[in-house]
């Protein structure tokens, strides 16, 4: 999707100077990318954020100090309007089971290259949750495992609509996608969302679509 008219601002947590470099100069030489900060550790993180105040945040999960995951999970907690795309170059069920679980956005691989990191930070800003195909695998696999019997209470609680664009959702749709498979307007279905979020008890749509997997509600 073109970022024309937008002016998405991303904050880099990444330790290895060379990739947050890279990662800089890209975002700053591309129209419609700004990197509103870049910082070696999450050690003062929600200082860095005070100062940067980004619209998504590209967090890598081997740091000293906190870890990308904790890191996460506080951005989850503090700040639920930030998109968070965690960058790592594992591919471990168990970290991305965790970093899913604390909130993040989307999931990519190092290795996959910065158009595609481009990619992947409109997808988060649009309301979107970017993994690879091999993450999402894992990540369908691992929820699929550990999903309980459906909850009839929460089944109720949603509308039919809200139920289909859940499931557009589960599938990585981002939000202008959904809008446009809908036939309905991009803040349509953001209202839709946010009712999803309410009812679920949920602030993002990593955690919705963790919970509609879980509870098997699509």
């Amino acid at each position: 999707m073109s970022t024309a008219n937008m002016n998405i601002r991303v904050a880099i947590f990444e330790d290895a100077k060379l990739i947050r470099d890279a990662y800089e100069a890209i975002l700053n030489g591309t129209d419609g990318y700004t990197c509103a900060g870049s910082f070696p550790d999450c050690n003062s993180l929600d200082l860095c954020i005070r100062k940067s105040n980004p619209d998504v945040v590209l967090m890598d999960i081997e740091m000293p100090g906190t870890d990308g995951i904790q890191a996460t999970g506080f951005l989850s907690a503090h700040y639920p309007d930030i998109r968070i795309l965690i960058q790592t170059v594992f591919e471990d069920d168990e970290k991305i089971f965790a970093a899913v679980c604390a909130g993040a956005s989307g999931y990519i691989l190092k290795n996959n290259g910065l158009a595609k990191l481009l990619e992947a930070v409109t997808e988060a800003y649009n309301g979107g949750s970017p993994m690879t195909p091999s993450v999402a695998s894992r990540v369908l696999k691992l929820f699929q495992q550990f999903a309980p019997q459906v909850s009839q209470e929460t089944e109720m609680i949603l509308s039919p609509r809200e139920k289909e664009i859940l499931a557009m959702m589960v599938d990585g749709n981002d939000f202008r996608t959904i809008a446009e498979k809908s036939f309905i307007s991009y803040e349509t279905v953001r209202t839709h969302v946010k009712k999803i979020y309410k009812k679920l008890h949920v602030a993002s749509a990593s955690e919705a679509v963790v919970k509609a997997i879980r509870q098997r509600l699509v």
